[in-house]
């Protein structure tokens, strides 16, 4: 038996960077008195979502992975509350910006570097002007608890993302994220339900603990404003919700499973057993012709 519990948590952000932080390191601190082993943050949550517009002074808030002032402080508070913490930052490298994640573990020591590799593009959600798509690959870290693997966001929407983290060993799958209204030109679609619908289909798929942290608050930007809809969740192994906060909550949810119990019956299934990748070839072109 080897019972690990997850967390996700769930906060407005403002432009005091300071009140954002100590906001994540106390919710963070919530999860572990609730005895969780791995705190899910979200997406950003250094600052407001900055994509809504396409501003070059926004380029000022990246920050290098080495020395990075944010992820030190957080690998601080993970070694003192000994939980695993994924933490998404803006960062840059050389002349480069990316959309990324270090993963923590619970004994402070940072495992590796994560850089979002689908970027979005549009009304409210301009990602492409400030970030490079990834290159690193999909990451999955062994850590104290378990191995996990972490997408950012829009990779939440890509099927293949969480495959391939599955096959690279992973228990779990974490996904920060920032998503809420469509502002105008687009049409004024609630994407909430569809949303969780995609990601429940990656732990059903997969047959693992899906973990899912979004913002909350309505953001103002220079051409329109994106409320946040919160509704972070847990999803087990079958694609069932097992924990759940509102559109406007504040706070922090937890869920418990035993990862041996869950790789037992994911053998049993057979959805790997009876996968077939010879067959899969179309997966490697933008058009579904096989190379």
């Amino acid at each position: 038996m080897r019972k690990v519990a997850f967390a996700a948590t769930q906060f407005a952000c403002s432009w005091d960077t300071h009140e954002n932080i100590g906001k994540a390191k106390e919710l963070a601190r919530e999860a572990a008195r609730r005895g969780a082993n791995v705190v899910l943050l979200q997406e950003l949550f250094e600052t407001p979502y900055f994509c809504q517009d396409q501003s070059a002074e926004h380029f000022a808030l990246a920050a290098p992975f080495e020395g990075n002032p944010l992820i030190a402080e957080m690998a601080e508070l993970a070694k003192a509350l000994g939980v695993v913490l994924p933490v998404s930052f803006f960062e840059r490298a050389g002349h480069a910006h990316f959309n990324s994640l270090a993963m923590v573990d619970a004994d402070g020591r940072v495992l590796g570097l994560y850089r979002k590799s689908h970027i979005p593009d549009g009304p409210g959600y301009q990602e492409k002007f400030y970030f490079t798509p990834g290159h690193t690959g999909f990451k999955v870290w062994r850590t104290r608890f378990g191995d996990f693997g972490c997408g950012i966001c829009w990779d939440q929407w890509f099927p293949e993302s969480a495959r391939a983290m599955a096959l690279m060993g992973a228990e779990a799958l974490f996904y920060p994220t920032a998503i809420g209204t469509e502002p105008p030109p687009a049409p004024p679609v609630d994407s909430r339900d569809h949303w969780r619908r995609v990601m429940q289909g990656h732990a059903g798929a997969n047959f693992l603990p899906l973990i899912a942290s979004n913002r909350i608050g309505t953001e103002k930007g220079n051409a329109g404003e994106i409320t946040f809809y919160g509704s972070s969740f847990i999803a087990g192994p079958t694609g069932e919700i097992v924990a759940e906060l509102g559109r406007g909550d504040e706070g922090v949810i937890t869920a418990g499973f035993d990862l041996d119990e869950v790789a037992k019956m994911r053998a049993s299934w057979g959805l790997f057993r009876d996968r077939r990748p010879e067959l899969y070839g179309a997966l490697q072109s933008h058009d579904g012709t096989p190379e």
